[in-house]
């Protein structure tokens, strides 16, 4: 296989989420590449947005829309939105000043990471609030994230991540094309787990 190839980077950076075992992930791909990555995720379930381009690779958010909105409206993810100096509260207005946030911290305009990130990439808040407060110190576990509490939990979760990634690569080496997989699990998402 291509490792350049988008449906690679897809599966490699974001089968959890094309599972469904995530509300979203971060996906890096070569800027040449982005034309690609929206033919494959047209009509997928999965949306994404642009959040930089930088020394000709581009970060997306990836996510599923209903899930990742239902997440953010929780109270304990608008504190943490409230004290990182958000104001205004609709999926798009966040987006937009994550955006800005990550965007200024990449082109070293702003010295501290928006660690706000931790909320949009669907970590449990606990563990997003831990980080955020010990300064990513004193966390009991690390995996896909620094966990701060329920280890037991967390690295279950990590496995299910890593079956995903197993799966999608296994299907992609049968060659069987992004675009049908992700068909497949839009028809039957597994249960997202955050």
């Amino acid at each position: 296989m291509d490792l350049k190839s988008v449906e690679l980077q897809l599966a490699l950076q974001c089968a959890p989420l094309i599972t469904g075992v995530r509300i979203s992930n971060m996906l890096m791909i070569d800027s040449t590449d982005e034309s690609a990555m929206r033919v494959i995720l047209k009509h997928s379930g999965i949306s994404y947005f642009k959040l930089a381009a930088k020394n000709g690779k581009t970060a997306f958010l990836l996510f599923r829309r209903r899930h990742i909105e239902d997440y953010l409206k929780n109270s304990e993810s608008l504190d943490i939105l409230k004290r990182a100096g958000y104001e205004e509260f609709s999926f798009g207005k966040v987006l937009l000043k994550f955006k800005n946030r990550y965007e200024a911290y990449i082109n070293n305009q702003e010295k501290q990471f928006p660690h706000e990130m931790g909320l949009l990439l669907g970590y449990p808040i606990d563990d997003v609030r831990g980080f955020i407060e010990q300064g990513g110190c004193g966390y009991l576990y690390s995996g896909y994230w620094k966990v701060y509490r329920n280890v037991p939990l967390k690295k279950k979760m990590f496995e299910d991540f890593e079956k995903a990634k197993e799966s999608i690569i296994q299907l992609l080496a049968e060659d069987i094309d992004m675009r049908l997989i992700l068909e497949i699990y839009k028809e039957e998402p597994q249960q997202i787990a955050v």
